[in-house]
């Protein structure tokens, strides 16, 4: 009984991170957004690989902002990628909007990102570099954004939030998704409440005088975990890592489970490896899990089926919250009556983070080793 106790409270946590974290991103989403005051030319560096699900309406969303300045440097590895094609149809979308392919295979480290957008550099103009992730979908006025939270010059780095994009709407893709808007995005408003400054790799801003300070991509070229490192560097030179006050969507774009498996363990290994103690403690937010734990241990006891049923019901009220917040789509999370296999799967991932160090990435086999 003491264990079942024991877990209800686990459970009762969990369910007041949710709470907390729907919080985070009303008042997140609720804050004055000022216009920027300078508006530099933006250098914008997208790495692709493949011709992944929405990628050109990605690359559209992109090409579309309203910005006095900035250029699209597209780069691949591969000379018979099938990016390429979806860049040239871009191309002649937006025939009046500066967009460069750069097609060069060779090779910086372990890091395939990292040397692709080594080969990429040398093509950008300006002074201003955004990194932005392939599947990235972007709203309009997110170049304003990152322009307003770069411009003081104690910032360094500017990153955004991002939430959690079905490509094409079926199960498994809200079911991904859902860990995405309904996690990871209240938890990282979160840490920053409590002083954490960590890069969220999906956008990365920097100038590039800052980029050159801190020994260039190449100091990245060997990490799995590239954003969380160019975010060590930058605060090593005592600059602060800002959140820009807008929020981008990633594309999930997983066929089914097994794949959205091995995604989502690679993120967890990453974490894992990079701050155990946090990713330890973190497994205290899966409130309806536990809940699951409790009745399980009280066997079936009707109290434990009230913590349940309690825990469910707020998980399910901060998600909608969140969504109501941020504008999503009810379609982009996972129904109401799978929060339960949803955090079966993210408690499971959360323990198999603990049994091991190798990831998947891209069709690499890589160690998520602590740096």
């Amino acid at each position: 009984m003491i264990a079942a106790v024991l877990a209800a409270l686990a459970a009762a946590a969990g369910a007041g991170q949710a709470l907390a974290g729907w919080r985070a991103v009303a008042r997140f989403a609720a804050r004055p957004r000022p216009a920027p005051a300078h508006r530099p030319p933006v250098s914008v560096l997208k790495p692709l690989h493949g011709d992944e699900p929405g990628l050109e309406a990605a690359l559209g969303t992109l090409c579309a902002q309203d910005y006095p300045r900035f250029e699209v440097i597209c780069g691949v590895q591969d000379p018979a990628d099938p990016a390429i094609a979806v860049v040239r149809r871009v191309q002649a979308r937006f025939p009046g909007r500066a967009i460069r392919l750069v097609v060069d295979p060779s090779p910086h480290g372990a890091n395939r990102k990292v040397a692709n957008l080594i080969n990429m550099l040398p093509s950008a103009r300006h002074a201003v570099l955004a990194i932005a992730d392939s599947d990235l979908v972007v709203p309009a006025g997110w170049l304003n954004r990152l322009a307003a939270a770069l411009a003081p010059s104690e910032v360094g780095l500017v990153t955004t939030l991002y939430a959690g994009r079905p490509a094409d709407g079926r199960l498994v893709q809200r079911l991904g998704a859902e860990a995405i808007s309904h996690g990871f995005l209240p938890g990282a408003l979160l840490a920053r409440a409590l002083g954490r400054q960590d890069c969220l790799g999906a956008t990365m801003v920097l100038r590039r005088a800052t980029l050159d300070r801190i020994g260039g991509l190449e100091a990245l070229a060997d990490h799995l975990a590239d954003d969380n490192i160019l975010g060590q560097l930058v605060r090593a030179q005592g600059l602060h890592v800002a959140l820009a006050d807008t929020v981008a969507e990633t594309t999930v774009a997983e066929s089914g489970l097994g794949p959205l498996w091995r995604h989502e363990l690679r993120w967890a290994r990453t974490i894992r490896a990079l701050a155990p103690g946090q990713f330890a403690a973190s497994g205290l937010q899966y409130g309806v899990f536990w809940a699951m734990v409790a009745v399980g241990l009280a066997d079936g006891a009707g109290w434990a089926w009230g913590v349940l049923a309690l825990a469910w019901a707020a998980r399910a009220a901060a998600g909608r919250g969140i969504d109501r917040a941020l504008g999503l789509p009810l379609a982009f999370s996972a129904p109401v009556w799978l929060l339960p296999a949803r955090e079966l799967m993210s408690a499971g991932l959360w323990l198999a983070a603990f049994a091991g160090n190798r990831v998947e990435w891209r069709g690499q086999r890589l160690s998520a080793r602590r740096v």
